[in-house]
């Protein structure tokens, strides 16, 4: 098929099915498990009922009126773009954001990432925790009416590449020289279950990844902007988080809105506005002043050895 048909039949800018075309080349795909295979590997993946019948409904099964000759060139394309930076750590746009078909492509990806764990010696517990990631993320999107799904399933590329691994509270990106840490959304950062964490990971990554050399930790997020400890009390897990590292000087991210992120990770919500935002936790309220009040909040780099 004509790249340029793909994209009118899909809807999508013809230079992203020209992106797909060029990275993914002749290279080989994965097969999405049978349908009658999905309710136990979805239970395995955490995805709740209502994304999983949603899921299940969609299957892209060889009578589905829903997968058109495109989609399912697209499906495997970006399966086979995925699969052939397996290893990789860097953030990778899987193809366009159309609605959630990317989870086919994870679906399709979940065995040969396991592969690859297990060639490690990656323990199947870490393996569930860190593909488990699929049905928190569904969860937050469904939320968020669908307004999370586009940065979500570039983010998921790493889980099913081998770049990023989910150690108790944290998880942690490969990378060229540091670790990158992310917090995703279970539960209190208590110092107990940070602490735990990293004392894991210290010892997951020389045992799994000995080749590679790491000089520590570092983490870019809106928690570690150091405006938020004129709000929060001293002795509050974020405050308590964010003195753990040391916070790097200010540079302005690229591509990246640190007001919108903060309202993202807060609210999960980008479009309510401000006046009707829940002002429930000490937190959500200083979210809402800080904006009110006409000022902006950072997205910090902090250091941790």
């Amino acid at each position: 098929m004509e790249l340029e048909h793909i994209a009118a039949r899909l809807g999508v800018p013809a230079g992203e099915i020209e992106r797909v075309h060029r990275l993914a080349g002749d290279r080989p795909s994965a097969e999405v498990p049978p349908v009658s295979a999905a309710p136990a590997i979805l239970e395995r993946l955490a995805v709740r009922a209502d994304d999983a019948a949603e899921i299940q409904a969609g299957w892209p099964g060889a009578d589905s009126p829903l997968w058109t000759p495109e989609l399912r060139w697209l499906l495997d394309r970006s399966t086979a773009l995925v699969r052939a930076d397996l290893g990789g750590y860097g953030w990778l746009a899987p193809g366009p954001a159309l609605p959630r078909y990317f989870v086919y492509v994870y679906l399709a990806l979940v065995d040969v990432v396991t592969a690859y764990h297990r060639d490690r010696g990656i323990p199947g517990e870490v393996t569930r925790a860190t593909l488990a990631d699929l049905g928190r993320n569904l969860a937050v999107d469904r939320r968020m009416r669908g307004e999370g799904w586009p940065v979500m399933q570039s983010w998921l590329t790493l889980h099913v590449r081998g770049g990023l691994y989910e150690l108790g509270r944290l998880q942690y990106q490969r990378g060229d020289t540091t670790i990158d840490l992310h917090i995703p959304e279970a539960g209190p950062l208590t110092p107990a279950a940070i602490d735990a964490s990293l004392d894991e990971a210290r010892a997951f990554f020389p045992r799994h990844f000995p080749e590679e050399y790491y000089e520590g930790f570092t983490c870019g997020s809106w928690l570690l902007d150091p405006q938020l400890l004129d709000y929060l009390p001293a002795d509050s897990n974020i405050a308590r988080f964010q003195r753990r590292f040391e916070i790097l000087p200010y540079e302005e991210p690229e591509g990246l809105d640190a007001d919108v992120e903060t309202r993202r990770f807060v609210f999960r919500t980008l479009t309510t506005p401000l006046d009707q935002l829940p002002r429930d936790t000490v937190l959500q309220r200083a979210v809402i002043d800080h904006l009110t009040a006409g000022h902006h909040w950072q997205w910090r780099r902090g250091r941790l050895r």
